[in-house]
C-alpha cells in the first residue's frame, strides 16, 4: 500500500480551490431535507467546502493530510466566525469514532492512493458514517488521458504516479471503471453514478474524466 502524500498547496495558484463546487449546492439542499447535521469534509484541502457547508448550517468536521491546508481552513473559519473542527490526518486512519457523521463529502481526494489503499480508505469512510448516512465522492476515470495516454509510471494496474511539476507531483492516483466502483461499494447502496468529462476548463481544452458517486451506508 502506498504511503499517503499531501498536496503542496504553496504550488497551487488557481483560485478555483477556494470556490465551492457546483455539486455542493445540490448536496447541501438534499442533506438538509434529509435532516442531516453532522458532516465530514473528507480531505478538505484549503477548506472551500467546509466553509460552504458550515455557512449552510451543518456541524462540520474536516481533515487533510496537508498541515498547510488545515491551517488555512482554521484561519479562514476564524475570520468567518464559523466553528469547524479541523484536524491534520491521513484518510487511511481517521481520528473519529465509529458512526460519527450523517454525511461525508469527499471531493477529488480518495483517488490519491493505490489499489490496496482505496479499499482501506473506503473501509474507514464507512466506519465513521452512520447507518443510512450518505456519502458523496469522486474517483478518477480509466477513460481519462492521465490513465490511458500520459505515460506516467504505474504502481499497479489501476494506479499511476503524477510526475508533472505542481502540487500533485509524486502523488499516486487510483483510476476506476464503473464496474470497479460497483465492486468497491458492493456492501453499500449506490444511489447514482455520473461520468463527467471536464473537456474545457480555465480557458483551456482539457480531458479530465471523473466519476461522481452518491451512495448510502
Amino acid at each position: 500500500m502506498s504511503i499517503s502524500k499531501a498536496w503542496e498547496w504553496s504550488k497551487e495558484k488557481n483560485p478555483v480551490w477556494l470556490t465551492p463546487s457546483e455539486e455542493s449546492y445540490y448536496l447541501a439542499e438534499r442533506w438538509k431535507t434529509h435532516g442531516y447535521c453532522e458532516l465530514l469534509d473528507f480531505g478538505c484541502g484549503l477548506g472551500r467546502h467546509s466553509i460552504f457547508f458550515a455557512q449552510k448550517g451543518f456541524k462540520v468536521s474536516a481533515f487533510d493530510l496537508s498541515a498547510e491546508g488545515a491551517q488555512h481552513l482554521k484561519q479562514w473559519s476564524e475570520d468567518k466566525q464559523l466553528k469547524i473542527n479541523v484536524e491534520v490526518a491521513d484518510m487511511l486512519s481517521l481520528p473519529y469514532p465509529d458512526a460519527s457523521f450523517d454525511c461525508i463529502f469527499a471531493y477529488h481526494v480518495i483517488s490519491h492512493t493505490d489499489s490496496r489503499g482505496i479499499v482501506k480508505i473506503i473501509s474507514e469512510m464507512m466506519r465513521v458514517l452512520k447507518k443510512s448516512g450518505e456519502f458523496y465522492l469522486t474517483l478518477c476515470s480509466k477513460e481519462a488521458w492521465g490513465y490511458r495516454e500520459a505515460g506516467y509510471p504505474r504502481l499497479d494496474d489501476n494506479t499511476v504516479i503524477k510526475t508533472d511539476d505542481g502540487p500533485e507531483k509524486d502523488v499516486p492516483h487510483f483510476f476506476a471503471s464503473r464496474e470497479d466502483i460497483l465492486a468497491l461499494f458492493k456492501n453499500q447502496t449506490i444511489l447514482k453514478i455520473r461520468h463527467i468529462d471536464d473537456c474545457y476548463f480555465d480557458g483551456h481544452c482539457h480531458e479530465g474524466k471523473h466519476f461522481f458517486v452518491l451512495g448510502q451506508a
